[in-house]
């Protein structure tokens, strides 16, 4: 199960940021997933709570905002919806020249800390750079 690697890898990279420093708690992170990234959401929240235990992170909420997958034509300039499996064929064209546009993503977008040990406390954002694998 990849959805493990990953949420570990996540947990590794929020702990590490410069946003993370000295705060309590980080009630929620915000990850882009595109449907053609290969990853199953359920899957990557489960994995997420666990690889949390014993962070800052423990408790913490997974926010996954859906990325459609979407491809352009390069002879026609035609963009549609690529689906899954992904039709990378122009439905205007029929041309098999596609670039995927939009789908691949798996990006933390953001945190949202939560001061207090209750985790009541004011809650701000911070976005993340995301490391490259």
């Amino acid at each position: 199960m990849h959805e493990m690697s990953i949420a570990v890898a996540m947990v590794e990279q929020v702990t590490e940021t410069p946003a993370a420093d000295g705060c309590q708690a980080v009630s929620a992170v915000r990850l882009r997933l595109g449907e053609l990234a290969g990853v199953v959401a359920g899957s990557l929240r489960f994995c997420f709570s666990l690889a949390c235990a014993g962070t800052v992170l423990e408790g913490a909420e997974l926010l996954i905002e859906h990325v459609p997958g979407r491809a352009r034509c390069e002879p026609c300039g035609a963009e549609w919806a690529t689906g899954m499996p992904p039709q990378l064929c122009c439905p205007q064209c029929e041309g098999g020249k596609a670039e995927l546009v939009s789908g691949r993503e798996l990006q933390i977008t953001g945190l949202r800390h939560a001061d207090g040990a209750d985790g009541g406390g004011a809650a701000h954002h911070a976005s993340v750079q995301v490391k490259e694998s």
